[in-house]
């Protein structure tokens, strides 16, 4: 009896201290193991989703321009501005039904309809006031064109009213006289003349945002309508943007393909006419962005040369991520 509660016993002692340590050690190992494959696992998240938003913003900045861009020198009905009465020919338009001038970026800003694409060139060229102020080293992108589709009269919205002929800028909510009544056609069932909303966009970077303050963002002096009366808003379109750059194509022969890119705001030089040509017209238009991260990345090197249109941003290695995007958009107004 008592030789099987000895044995009883025996089989009922715990572990050794040698087991024990054992077991501590192999513990601790899987412990910092799974300690680094999560630290690991966090740190590339967090990369990733850096490059995903600066992806993202990229993406959309580009996006939004390249829209306006395509459908600059679309006036309804007919894509030649130089048709539209009421534009600006020299100094301030005087469209019908407009009886005080367009307020912050002038009247001309809003009715140089001869020039559907205009800028200038690493300075910010607006004479209204950049909201936070304006990065000195970044274009100025202004594109001025219509809705697409018909729109209703509005009372104070400077809208457009064209044939395929023809068109006139007017204010006050009523077809201009030279196209009234409108009249529906008994065979094709389409109307004698649309109207459409005027639309004026100009993209500038500001070295500050209004809701990350501190961060670059890409904004627009925008042509809308408030209080009856046509205005220029400013909006916040992407923060993040820090540079964005324009070059335009144009064709000089009138063979439709582009003979040679300029910046914005350039006299557009012949050699072979020995003058300058201002009845060239652009036919594409390439556009630069860099964007950047909000916050800064620990351990993060970036010896990169930001060569952005005929700007070059040098190397900007301060924990920053960029991401530099370019396009080159055809437009689809431009050809004859």
């Amino acid at each position: 009896m008592n030789t099987q509660i000895q044995k009883s016993l025996r089989s009922q002692t715990g572990m050794t201290l040698v087991e024990l340590m054992v077991a501590l050690a192999i513990g601790s190992f899987l412990v910092i193991g799974a300690v680094q494959i999560y630290n690991q696992s966090r740190q590339a998240f967090i990369v990733n989703e850096s490059i995903a938003r600066v992806q993202e913003t990229a993406q959309f900045a580009m996006d939004t321009i390249e829209a306006d861009l395509r459908m600059a020198s679309n006036w309804g009905r007919n894509s030649r501005g130089l048709a539209v009465e009421g534009r600006s020919i020299v100094g301030d338009a005087n469209p019908s039904g407009l009886t005080t001038p367009l307020p912050d970026c002038g009247a001309d800003w809003a009715f140089d309809l001869a020039r559907p694409i205009d800028g200038s060139d690493n300075s910010y060229g607006l004479s209204c006031t950049a909201t936070g102020g304006a990065d000195g080293n970044s274009d100025v992108i202004t594109v001025r064109r219509t809705t697409v589709a018909p729109m209703p009269l509005e009372a104070g919205r400077l809208q457009i009213q064209s044939t395929r002929i023809q068109g006139e800028i007017f204010g006050n909510g009523t077809v201009p006289a030279a196209f009234a009544p409108v009249t529906i056609d008994a065979t094709t069932g389409l109307p004698s003349s649309t109207t459409h909303n005027l639309m004026v966009n100009s993209y500038y970077v500001s070295p500050t945002s209004d809701l990350i303050p501190g961060v670059p963002t890409l904004r627009r002096k925008t042509l809308t309508m408030a209080g009856g009366a046509p205005v220029v808003d400013d909006q916040e379109v992407a923060p993040g943007v820090e540079n964005i750059q324009l070059q335009l194509g144009i064709d000089i022969d009138g063979d439709n393909t582009v003979d040679r890119y300029v910046n914005p705001g350039s006299q557009i030089y012949d050699p072979a006419a020995a003058g300058y040509i201002p009845g060239a017209r652009v036919i594409t238009a390439r556009v630069w962005i860099v964007v950047r991260s909000v916050t800064t990345e620990f351990g993060l090197q970036d010896a990169r040369d930001y060569q952005v249109g005929n700007y070059d941003m040098g190397t900007r290695d301060d924990g920053f991520r960029r991401l530099q995007v370019s396009k080159t958009i055809l437009l689809r107004n431009a050809r004859s």
